[in-house]
């Protein structure tokens, strides 16, 4: 792993992204190494030439963040990294940043894959607007130890519980859900008694990785190689948008919150004031 220490002016960063007003991003890169990662095209801004998985650049900053500009705001920690890596028990930077949002009214989300957000539950329950995002698309360790060096799915699902448990706002996100291999049904009935709300997003294949996810369904699933390729080369969207219904319909049904994020681009667009036809 190689391992920098940089600097940067401003921890907040304004975003496009559908649900937030600004976004943190403690670390440039990230050591899960998760396989479908679609922040590995940052390389093309940050010069790094490593493999993605393979650095970490830790981001100082002597500036306070300012309370005053989030006020009444959403921020989302963390965009293109995991704000709980492996490197965050040592440096503490996403701890630091926790810190100072104590103090602060804004509407906090955080998104990891990581049971080292336990350590900082003393700080989180003294943040007024929390809502705590962790990430399962499977319960097969194998095919999640296939994917990413994070956590187990046990102890992502036993973080949550135990952050339920201490009154913070829990979202399982289900992404990116892997078509014909992600049980949805399955991860909402085993973890929906402990978790608030869940959050449904496809896999996108696209980039440098698109290849590599596909070789590994040849190799893996062969069954479902022919599906596979129908999706995402053929560019056939039944299959998604027959599960979108399906899972609308369940939750719906069985009174479970939930957002569906299938059309990320054109919530994205929405928020731009972008019209599609």
């Amino acid at each position: 792993m190689i391992i920098n220490e940089i600097k940067t002016n401003d921890y907040l960063t304004k975003s496009n992204l559908p649900a937030s007003d600004y976004v943190i991003n403690p670390y440039v890169g990230c050591s899960h190494g998760c396989k479908y990662c679609y922040a590995s095209f940052m390389k093309r801004f940050t010069g790094h030439q490593e493999t993605w998985g393979d650095f970490i650049d830790i981001k100082r900053c002597d500036k306070k963040i300012n309370l005053k500009k989030i006020s009444g705001k959403s921020v989302f920690l963390s965009s293109v990294t995991d704000c709980y890596n492996e490197y965050e028990e040592k440096y503490a930077i996403t701890r630091s940043i926790l810190e100072q949002l104590v103090k602060s009214d804004c509407k906090l989300s955080i998104s990891t894959k990581s049971k080292l957000i336990l350590r900082d539950i003393d700080l989180l329950k003294k943040i007024k607007d929390v809502t705590v995002c962790m990430s399962v698309n499977t319960l097969d360790e194998s095919f999640k130890d296939d994917m990413d060096k994070a956590s187990s799915i046990k102890d992502r699902l036993d973080a949550l519980k135990k952050l339920h448990e201490n009154g913070i706002y829990t979202v399982l996100f289900m992404s990116p859900i892997f078509p014909y291999i992600t049980n949805w049904k399955e991860i909402i009935e085993i973890s929906r008694d402990f978790v608030d709300e869940f959050w449904f997003e496809n896999l996108n294949l696209r980039g440098s990785y698109k290849y590599s996810i596909l070789n590994y369904i040849k190799e893996k699933y062969s069954d479902l190689f022919c599906k596979y390729i129908d999706i995402y080369e053929n560019k056939n969207g039944d299959y998604w948008n027959d599960l979108s219904k399906k899972i609308e319909e369940y939750c719906v049904n069985n009174n479970i919150k939930y957002t569906n994020f299938f059309y990320h681009k054109e919530l994205v667009d929405k928020k731009k004031g972008i019209k599609n036809d």
